[in-house]
């Protein structure tokens, strides 16, 4: 599947309407994010089912303000609508289908329970 770029203007309906969402925050300026790009773009590949996005952050600045992304390249997974992964820094190929095969094995139904669980801790 190609990757696509999001924008404010397409966030929300990605994100609202795909199952599994990885989102590769980046910049044209930034190395570690020119060096993540192929591995990004080759493992995009490999997982037809899920939809991989970018968001250039010199572009998107509102979308990268509101997630507070501060370091790039980061990578964040949104799974059903919750972000159950995020992380700053260049991830290899082998640790991003360490944690996209463990997203795709979570029990949403657990990760829900546990954050109402904490929202009624609070």
């Amino acid at each position: 599947m190609a990757v696509i770029n999001l924008t404010e203007a397409n966030f929300n309906e990605t994100t609202e309407n795909n199952p599994i969402v990885i989102v590769d925050f980046w910049a044209p300026w930034c190395g570690p994010c020119v060096q993540f790009g192929p591995i990004f773009e080759e493992t995009s590949n490999e997982y037809p089912d899920i939809t991989f996005a970018k968001v250039n952050t010199e572009e998107e600045q509102g979308i990268a303000g509101h997630f507070n992304i501060q370091s790039i390249p980061t990578v964040m997974i949104i799974r059903e609508g919750i972000i159950v992964f995020l992380q700053a820094g260049m991830l290899p190929k082998e640790a991003l289908v360490d944690v996209i095969n463990q997203v795709v094995a979570l029990n949403m139904d657990e990760v829900r329970a546990e954050i109402a669980k904490q929202e009624a801790d609070k």
